[in-house]
């Protein structure tokens, strides 16, 4: 079971990459996958998630209007869009696997309901 983030970098304030999370070795339908983020000296922080099966998705208040979480089947996928990004968006990106467990709730962003995880990817945003 892995998951392997990419899309990080260094970033120019008002811009906007692309995370990309690759899933192999478990029924991607089957599963839930999440972005998360993790500032230094600060708790890791739920983004947004995606149910694989039907691609309904959820976001922390936070996070709504800038961040579009999206998947794609075929390549076993979760892109996260970042949009107008700030200095303070600064932090290690991480991407986590969940079993499906219905329609998405608040748990669904809370980092330790997660027992899958990426290496992260590192975003740093320059003013």
């Amino acid at each position: 079971v892995q998951l392997v983030e990419s899309g990080g970098g260094f970033v120019q304030a008002g811009g906007s990459p692309r995370l990309s999370c690759v899933a192999s070795g478990f029924i991607f339908d089957d599963y839930a996958i999440a972005w998360f983020r993790q500032a230094p000296g600060k708790e890791r922080e739920g983004i947004s998630c995606i149910r694989s099966t039907d691609g309904e998705t959820t976001y922390a208040a936070p996070m709504k209007g800038r961040f579009t979480i999206s998947r794609d089947v075929a390549k076993n996928t979760v892109f996260l869009q970042m949009n107008s990004l700030k200095p303070e968006d600064t932090a290690v990106y991480y991407c986590a696997a969940a079993r499906d467990a219905g329609p998405l709730t608040s748990w669904y962003l809370r980092h330790y309901e997660y027992d899958v995880w990426g290496q992260g990817t590192q975003v740093t945003v320059s003013s």
